[in-house]
């Protein structure tokens, strides 16, 4: 198995490579490796080589390497997050990338003690597996958050379809990137939503020439289960 500072390297050059077709700064791009598949030691080995933002989408996963590795991480949680459990993550994530319903909104102004940045989820591609909020639905979600004061609008997330059409997957990049760019317009106080998040192992650098900010990373930055 490569060292993830070896994967690392390789990934910073296809995101140089990815920035210079679309004439973007790298600096712009936050790498999050997705940590929800391996050991708290490969984890561990992730913020050594310099990572500095980890996903995790399971409560119980988040948890495990929080207790080891702490605040020398900043921690996403990247999967649909049960109401319930909202109450034994808040105070450890940074940013959640999976708000899609107002039952969620609610219990993370509750029990959160300071503004959480959140994603929106967006299910772009209508898939019926997938979570997150239809795209005509945006708007009007986002225009209710204002009453969660403990609740950051930062931007949209989506997930795009498991194919290789790289049209197709752009044609879903560019629908959030739009979606994006209206809510931002719209200049709400407790939504700046400026960020995308998107883009995953197999996709990130389509992703990032359409716009994303944060892109995802598992599989190619820190491996599969060890």
């Amino acid at each position: 198995m490569n060292t993830v500072a070896d994967n690392l390297a390789h990934i910073q050059e296809q995101i140089k490579a990815a920035c210079s077709n679309c004439n973007r700064d790298p600096e712009e791009i936050t790498i999050i490796a997705v940590t929800k598949y391996v050991s708290t030691s490969r984890a561990q080995e992730a913020v050594e080589a310099g990572i500095t933002d980890l996903g995790e989408n399971r409560k119980e996963g988040l948890l495990e390497k929080y207790d080891i590795i702490g605040e020398q991480a900043k921690w996403h949680f990247i999967g649909s997050l049960q109401s319930r459990k909202v109450k034994e993550v808040i105070e450890q994530v940074t940013m959640i990338h999976s708000l899609d319903r107002k039952s969620l909104a609610k219990e993370i102004n509750k029990r959160a003690k300071r503004p959480v940045p959140c994603f929106v989820q967006v299910n772009i591609s209508g898939e019926e597996s997938k979570q997150g909020l239809d795209p005509d639905e945006v708007e009007s979600f986002i225009e209710g958050l204002k009453a969660y004061s403990n609740i950051k609008v930062a931007g949209l997330m989506t997930m795009a379809p498991h194919i290789e059409e790289e049209e197709q997957l752009r044609a879903t990049f560019r629908k959030l990137r739009a979606l994006r760019d209206f809510i931002r317009d719209k200049q709400y106080a407790h939504a700046p939503c400026e960020w995308l998040s998107m883009g995953m192992s197999n996709d990130f650098q389509l992703a990032i020439e359409e716009g994303a900010t944060h892109v995802r990373i598992g599989t190619s930055l820190v491996g599969e289960q060890n």
